[in-house]
């Protein structure tokens, strides 16, 4: 039984706001419910009285949801203002539906006080609307309702006559005049719903329209729990056959598999879903008929596709390590129909002035008994479009509880995927940043190389594992970092990278968090000094440990996925100088250092045909932030040199050519290089960052 939607208004904290406060307010508690409306869905509006900037007189303005942005994280300057005196005055320029795209292009016209923000295409919706507040919303009680067979009766039944009902029709200019004629034929309507779409709401102040949006939702909510007495997606045909720790292992075999098989000009990230709800969709015997229906409302369609892909796999079999080969096997085969699929219900439906076909891939993918991967551009679009299947599995359950679910006609799917107006806003969004879609794995990743190299990669788009044997600092470190580039880029992995086991568990885990891998820094390490007639085989064994073996082991394992995803890769080694040339009291640590680079030969050599590039970055002296220096390896390097702690930066600067201090940041920015496709015809090489030190030029 779903919980029942709180009522969040504070009235003495709306008692300090103005109108366009209060709109925000308001705003902000509906995005913040995904019961009430998806990421990026919905909108709401104001009509205030405002004075104007040309005459200092009243006008009522239109304050509505701008285009693109989040109820849930709305600020004022989210929202277009429009004369709605300007607004009525565009009903004698309307041409009727076939033109009523060009009336998108009037809206600027419109603009009030020359706010910046573009109106979006739903602003008649609430423009004509005759009340003073207006919340469109897309809850899935509602559009459960709303993609039935009989949603006018069941709208008539559920909301005893206070709810109008219109048939499906693409939101635009047009339909903003036919929920105004609704709305003032029948005066007493709290509500009104759109077949396959979402519900209208409105009210004489913000905290009414709240309430009634808020009401009206649990009406449709507590009616659909009373009458659905159905088992859910025509009952359960796999009973939970695969524990949390078998669908992780089939997930993270089949997300790089997948992403590297749909891998064109964008590479994209992964997201993996295995909730409840989820669960119980995928594991059911009405699956496929289900997913092929495709989603109904406009909204989860646009993020996700006309359908999902359902993989061939079955969670039952005896032997999973079989059953799962036998999927893989199949992958391309599978992947390659839904493209034909996806190219034939182009051409059926395409227009003269259609738009080229975009990508054929599927966005989703459902896996029996293990649960749902999405792929898109970017970690945030991947988890989004994962939500708002999830909206779509909600809705599907409850309509076919009390009916029949029905998705949307072919033809006006096809024509809101590829509307112009759509197909405008696709080509205004920003070029990609250099690494976006790259997945970038960095060991040390709580050290300051580590750490830097995260932010610059990050800064340039990519999707960042921090792995390292310091928790306390992972957590800080993520922590600093998810607060710079939020909750989708950064994720952690606690890694001892001289174990097999924690190096192949911490690769499974960037599997199952981003998809893959297309960036692996090694830069975990240890520094250590002592003559050589006092250095232990413990401490000989330990830097051999960290340094070769645990760039050996890391490189193998992230060699071992690049491999899998067939898509190409970067590995960058962050070494020393001293792998090049040595240094009094620290045989243990060159010698390791020297085999870093020998390793990362090999594996360019290894790596060139599969498109696999492994360079080189090799530091000096980078005291500052640097964990391997806030130890004994300070006091040991000042002592070698007869000096103090303190003279030890500006030691090294001296004795630089350039007579510079060395930086994380330094080290970050040519890892950067390497890793991104500047470097694109560089393998096998090395980039000294130490300020000039000559005994280290590279021979």
């Amino acid at each position: 039984m779903a919980s029942k939607l709180d009522n969040l208004w504070n009235d003495q904290e709306a008692a300090k706001m103005s109108e366009p406060e209060l709109l925000k307010y308001r705003s902000n508690l509906l995005g913040s419910d995904l019961r009430i409306t998806n990421f990026g869905g919905g909108n709401t509006s104001a009509k205030l009285t405002m004075k104007d900037p040309l005459n200092g007189q009243d006008a009522e303005v239109l304050w509505v949801k701008g285009s693109g942005g989040d109820l849930g994280s709305i600020k004022l300057d989210g929202f277009s203002t429009l004369y709605m005196e300007k607004l009525h005055q565009l009903k004698d320029l309307y041409r009727g539906l076939e033109h009523e795209d060009e009336m998108v292009g009037y809206l600027p016209h419109c603009t009030f006080n020359l706010n910046p923000r573009a109106a979006s295409i739903d602003t008649p919706l609430h423009a004509y609307i005759p009340h003073k507040h207006v919340d469109h919303m897309h809850p899935d009680a509602a559009i459960a309702i709303a993609c039935t067979k009989n949603s006018k009766e069941l709208t008539d039944t559920i909301f005893e006559g206070e709810m109008g009902w219109l048939p499906w029709q693409r939101p635009g200019y047009d339909l903003g005049l036919k929920l105004e004629k609704v709305a003032k034929d029948n005066p007493n309507l709290k509500s009104i719903m759109l077949e396959g779409h979402g519900i209208f709401t409105g009210g004489p102040t913000s905290k009414d329209c709240y309430l009634t949006t808020l009401n009206i939702i649990q009406r449709a909510q507590d009616w659909l729990e009373a009458n659905n007495k159905t088992d859910a997606f025509g009952g359960i045909k796999y009973d939970n056959p695969l524990d949390e720790s078998r669908r992780q292992t089939v997930i993270s075999e089949l997300m790089p598999l997948i992403r590297g098989k749909i891998t064109n000009d964008q590479r994209k990230i992964g997201h993996f879903n295995d909730s409840d709800t989820v669960l119980q969709f995928v594991n059911s015997k009405d699956l496929e008929p289900l997913a092929a229906l495709g989603t109904s409302c406009p909204d989860h369609f646009l993020r996700t596709k006309i359908r999902p892909l359902v993989l061939d796999f079955d969670p039952t079999a005896k032997d999973l390590d079989a059953e799962l080969a036998r999927c893989v096997k199949g992958l391309d085969q599978q992947l390659e129909a839904y493209r034909e699929d996806y190219a034939a219900y182009y051409n059926r439906c395409k227009r003269d002035n259609s738009p080229a076909m975009r990508d054929p891939n599927a966005v989703v993918y459902l896996v029996p008994g293990v649960g749902m991967i999405t792929f898109a551009k970017d970690k945030a679009t991947a988890r989004i479009a994962g939500e708002f299947y999830v909206n779509a599995i909600n809705v599907m359950r409850e309509a076919n509880g009390v009916s029949e679910y029905v998705g949307l006609p072919e033809q006006e799917a096809f024509d809101i995927e590829y509307w112009l107006l759509e197909e405008a806003k696709l080509q205004r969004m920003p070029k990609p940043k250099s690494l976006a879609g790259r997945i970038a794995f960095i060991t040390g990743g709580a050290g300051g190389i580590g750490k830097s190299t995260a932010i610059r990669m990050a800064e340039q788009g990519a999707c960042i594992m921090l792995a390292d044997i310091d928790q306390a600092g992972l957590d800080r470190a993520q922590s600093e970092l998810t607060q710079a580039f939020g909750k989708d880029v950064i994720r952690q992995v606690h890694c001892d990278v001289t174990k097999p086991e924690s190096v192949a568990g911490a690769m499974t885990e960037v599997a199952r968090e981003f998809g893959g891998i297309d960036i692996l820094v090694s830069n975990a390490g240890i520094a250590s000094s002592a003559p050589l007639d006092e250095t232990s085989l413990d401490l000989w064994d330990k830097n051999i440990s960290i340094l070769a073996t645990g760039y050996f082991l890391v490189g193998r394992e992230g060699f071992k996925l690049m491999k899998r995803q067939n898509t190409g890769g970067s590995v960058v080694f962050i070494v020393s100088k001293n792998g090049l040339v040595a240094s009094p009291g620290a045989s243990a640590y060159c010698t390791a250092k020297a085999a870093e680079i020998q390793l990362a030969r090999c594996i360019a050599l290894e790596g060139a045909p599969l498109g696999i590039r492994c360079n080189v970055v090799n530091p000096d002296a980078v005291l500052r932030g640097s964990k391997i220096w806030d130890g004994e390896w300070r006091q040991e390097r000042a002592a070698a040199y007869d000096i103090s702690n303190e003279e030890l930066e500006e030691h090294y600067r001296q004795r630089s050519m350039l007579k510079r201090s060395v930086l994380p940041e330094d080290i970050a920015e040519a890892a950067y290089f390497f890793a991104a496709d500047l470097s694109a015809k560089s393998t096998g090489n090395i980039i000294n960052v130490d300020a000039g030190h000559a005994p280290s030029f590279t021979r």
